[in-house]
């Protein structure tokens, strides 16, 4: 694996901790905290941003506009079923969510679980920094690389793994900002 390669997963590694910290409600109004929304429309499951439009009028209010009307019922089952903590208010033509003030405690609670994505997604850097290295120390025992090369390869996949390390805390560290803010 070269480190344009490594670079690469790491780099996807770092989106998808992104992508599941939107998730992650932080008391203000967010069209990401319904990304894993799948709503049965006519009898296939669909990503809610795919049959409504998500919008939010105020900082507190989550706006959600069905491009057909008649699947109003089936949004609100499926925010419902999704439990992410909000009751949808339905005035027939939009479904709105109101999202609540934090609590001391639930900001905590929200702040443990960001710094758990943070790790787990520091974990999956170390495995591939664990795998590249092992190849690499396969290839200077098979001949292919000299045991400078081995050193030199393993030093600049140290420096990549750090950085990678150093975003990631930015990341987690920009979102428990985000959730302590009142």
């Amino acid at each position: 694996m070269s480190n344009k390669s490594l670079e690469e997963r790491i780099e996807k590694s770092k989106q998808l901790l992104r992508e599941d910290l939107n998730t992650v409600r932080a008391g203000r109004a967010n069209p990401a905290l319904l990304d894993k929304v799948m709503v049965d429309y006519y009898g296939s499951p669909t990503p809610l941003k795919n049959i409504a439009n998500l919008s939010t009028p105020d900082p507190r209010t989550l706006m959600i506009s069905p491009f057909d009307p008649k699947s109003i019922t089936e949004i609100e089952k499926a925010i419902n079923k999704a439990e992410i903590g909000i009751t949808p208010a339905n005035d027939g033509k939009v479904i709105r969510l109101a999202i609540p003030q934090l609590t001391e405690e639930r900001r905590r609670e929200l702040t443990k679980t960001t710094k758990k994505m943070g790790e787990d997604t520091k974990v999956a850097v170390r495995n591939l920094r664990r795998d590249v290295i092992d190849k690499l120390k396969k290839q200077q025992k098979n001949g292919e690389i000299s045991e400078d090369e081995l050193s030199n390869e393993i030093d600049d996949v140290e420096k990549i793994i750090e950085t990678a390390v150093k975003d990631i805390d930015a990341i987690v560290a920009e979102k428990e900002k985000e959730i302590m803010e009142v």
